[in-house]
């Protein structure tokens, strides 16, 4: 996994415009957002997928850029005051306190444009699957995927969510872009069948949710030097949590369930999903 992760860093600073190009504070905050941090989860993830068909490299990098970008964007809004209103992202100030809110509002448009732009140039997919591939990137950015998690999310602030809620908005908020990454990485390769999406989506679902309720048990029991961000914030938020509706053993408990949903989910796959399988494990016995 160290030399994918090493491979994507490399890639986002060569799909980047230069700290030196006009303008300038725009520019190096994009890279002060996305490079140098992070455990590049979604990229692993495009990878993962991709062996599962000996997807091309070069389109394999561009998507796995793409899907980066989009998370990073992501996370810049969200440490907003306006949003979460955090100080700490990744061990160190966030954008918009390291620049200015301007800056970071700024920032996170430019980084959702240039995932479009990254993933749009040619790069071994025929044309039709690069449209599908686009397609799949938007839908699960917009309101029907990332953001409308979001919304949802911040609606629910102070509310009694049922466990069904609580799920619907983490599959929009957090597993909508985990499902597009493995997606995006298994179209860099083929076609896909219907029988090949439908195993694919029953793992990137298991993974997305695996994700969040690890998430919020390490927001309620890891510090913030560990953690890179601001520990205990849900609960300060008020904000409903597996933890809040579950308590902590039953959610860790759910975690290691939806782990092994998502190594039966790759059954089909054999062997070659060995790396997906290896995510899934990363994902849920994860300490950050």
């Amino acid at each position: 996994m160290g030399g994918v992760q090493a491979c994507v860093e490399r890639d986002l600073g060569a799909y980047l415009p230069s700290a030196e190009t006009l303008p300038r504070k725009l520019h190096a905050a994009m890279r002060y957002a996305l490079l140098g941090g992070g455990k590049r989860v979604r990229p692993l993830l495009v990878y993962a997928a991709g062996a599962l068909f000996e997807a091309d490299a070069a389109a394999l990098s561009r998507a796995a850029a793409a899907v980066e970008m989009i998370h990073a964007y992501s996370l810049v809004h969200d440490d907003m005051p306006c949003m979460d209103d955090d100080a700490l992202r990744r061990g160190k100030p966030t954008v918009h306190v390291a620049y200015d809110e301007a800056t970071a509002l700024l920032v996170g448009d430019a980084l959702q444009s240039q995932a479009f732009v990254v993933l749009a140039e040619p790069a071994g997919v025929p044309p039709a699957r690069q449209m599908a591939m686009l397609a799949l990137l938007a839908q699960a950015s917009g309101a029907a995927g990332m953001c409308g998690g979001q919304a949802i999310d911040l609606d629910s602030v102070g509310l009694s969510l049922s466990l069904a809620q609580l799920e619907q908005m983490h599959q929009l908020k957090t597993g909508a872009l985990l499902r597009a990454a493995v997606l995006l990485g298994a179209l860099c390769g083929k076609d896909l069948t219907a029988a090949e999406t439908a195993a694919l989506h029953a793992y990137a679902g298991a993974i997305g949710l695996a994700f969040q309720v690890v998430d919020d048990i390490l927001d309620a029991t890891a510090d913030s030097a560990t953690l890179g961000k601001t520990a205990g914030k849900d609960a300060a938020a008020n904000k409903p949590t597996y933890v809040s509706i579950l308590g902590l053993e039953p959610s860790r408990i759910l975690a290691e369930q939806l782990r092994r949903e998502a190594h039966a989910a790759l059954a089909p796959f054999g062997e070659p999903a060995a790396r997906l399988r290896a995510l899934a494990d990363l994902i849920v016995q994860r300490k950050a």
